[in-house]
């Protein structure tokens, strides 16, 4: 029965690990709860974080609107650009682009059929290529950018738009934050953690110094090492590196040429690719790669050989494990960030699994009576997010036709059921099945899907109802229409509070 007067929220949470991740928590915690519950950051300066991670997709929005941050003192204090979308380089062949814009395609924010008209007037010889009907395109082309409308008569209501950012100055902005709102900070090592006998739960963070950190509930956001979520509970680990190979990254940061642009690029190489994130005060360049396929020193030659600019710090090389924890929650530690598990960087996912693991933990949010139910519902909802994710980028692997062994292999490896179900639906006519919470828009799909190739055997029969005349002359208009409120638009630098132009 209900007890109405007793307080049901956890009086102590401890977060292991700072970085993006661990500020992320506890600037939403702290939000969230207003202190009604003590919430401590153990991080140690002497551990290193990865911080890689400078590209979001556009939920991110959200997240910061939640917190009540000030965009233009967010992007002025993290060095932040916008981002319309990522351009692909060379995936499907060597010497072909293609770009996956965010918002989405036409002129209505509920884009309907427009994809189908789409398919069908392209068979025609009667349309232009897909990203013309996509402000976000037509304005990254141009080095422009804008705000997205609320009035749904304006071609800008179907923009989106993310950031990119330093993700090591977006930590140090969401520590003041939380801190301000109460979150004590500790610094120090974890040397051993105090389980309880009868079920193994953490009770406590024993640190140096003879320290002990106690908690009701602890977020494990230490990275690749999950010393919570892993070491501590031996949770599992789900590889997925027979679909996705590629297990060494290589960051190396150089000088910004020019004014940065409103777009990431993805260049595929050889024995994986490269991404190439403008930021205000510099440009964020990496290699991701299969040491199966190329060795260390060659994938660092071709990384310094892509660079635009003079390198800044020697190359941060990673190892990882494409996959996912078997739980993200476990007992009562929830895993958030590298610790909860890695799928490459292709698509600006790893920032987003932290929001979204946060946000349907505090929609399953624990109280002092433990019911494993909820962490079983949050399992299953994060299992869905990360099994849609990895189909989404094994999807750009699969669909190419270039013919080194890593290519080869990825074009003829046998498909996630869940890949195969989706594609074999969208080859018959076009049409794509989505979950209500996939985190990846039919747009994205569309997007992918054509640039790389696939197109369906025929449309949706539904479309033949309309004078496809008519509907001709409509989409060379939106097209008109798009061209003429992208050249508009104010050129993408004038946004940046801050520039310091090269």
């Amino acid at each position: 029965m209900i007890n109405p007067q007793t307080d049901n929220l956890p009086g102590a949470i401890t977060i292991l690990g700072g970085g993006t991740a661990g500020w992320m928590a506890a600037a939403l915690l702290a939000r969230a709860l207003g202190r009604r519950c003590a919430i401590t950051l153990v991080e140690s300066a002497e551990i290193g974080t990865v911080g890689v991670g400078e590209a979001t997709i556009p939920p991110i929005r959200g997240f910061n609107q939640t917190l009540g941050l000030n965009e233009a003192e967010f992007v002025r204090e993290t060095k932040g650009t916008y981002k319309l979308g990522i351009e692909f380089r060379g995936w499907t062949r060597p010497g072909e682009a293609y770009f996956h814009p965010f918002g989405v395609y036409g002129t209505a924010p509920d884009p309907g059929y427009f994809h189908q008209y789409w398919l069908k007037l392209s068979g025609l010889g009667k349309a232009g290529a897909l990203e013309d009907y996509s402000l976000c395109a037509q304005a990254a082309r141009r080095g422009r950018f804008g705000q997205q409308s609320q009035d749904p008569r304006s071609p800008l209501s179907t923009f989106g738009s993310a950031f990119h950012f330093d993700a090591g100055l977006y930590a140090r902005y969401l520590r003041t934050y939380a801190e301000r709102l109460g979150v004590n900070r500790i610094e120090g090592k974890v040397v051993s953690v105090d389980q309880r006998g009868e079920d193994g739960f953490i009770e406590a963070l024993r640190l140096d110094g003879d320290r002990r950190v106690a908690g009701d509930f602890f977020i494990d956001c230490s990275g690749f090492r999950g010393l919570l979520i892993e070491e501590a509970l031996k949770t599992g680990y789900e590889d997925w590196s027979h679909w996705l190979p590629c297990d060494r990254a290589m960051a190396m940061p150089c000088t910004r040429e020019g004014e940065p642009s409103p777009f990431t690029r993805s260049t595929a190489q050889a024995g994986g690719w490269i991404w190439n994130i403008p930021l205000q005060h510099r440009d964020g360049n990496g290699y991701v790669y299969s040491s199966r396929y190329i060795d260390d020193d060659t994938a660092e030659a071709t990384l310094r050989a892509s660079l635009g600019g003079t390198v800044l710090a020697e190359p941060n090389r990673l190892r990882f494990v494409t996959g996912r924890r078997r739980k993200a929650w476990n007992k009562n530690v929830l895993s958030l960030g590298l610790a909860s598990g890695f799928i490459e960087p292709l698509e600006s996912t790893s920032i987003h699994m932290i929001q979204a693991g946060l946000l349907k933990f505090l929609s399953a949010f624990p109280g002092k009576a433990w019911d494993p139910v909820q962490a079983d519902d949050y399992n299953d909802r994060i299992q869905l997010d990360f099994e849609r994710i990895r189909d989404f980028i094994v999807l750009h692997y699969h669909a190419n036709q270039r013919d080194e062994p890593l290519w080869r292999d990825r074009r003829e490896m046998v498909l996630p059921e869940t890949l195969t179900r989706r594609l074999a639906l969208f080859r018959a006519c076009g049409r794509l099945s989505q979950h209500p919470e996939e985190m990846f828009t039919a747009t994205s799909w569309q997007a992918v899907l054509e640039g790389q190739g696939i197109r369906p055997r025929t449309y949706d029969p539904l479309v033949d109802l309309h004078d496809i005349d008519r509907v001709a002359t409509e989409f060379e208009q939106i097209r008109r229409e798009l061209r003429q409120t992208a050249e508009a638009m104010s050129p993408h630098a004038a946004a940046l509070p801050g520039l310091v132009s090269a």
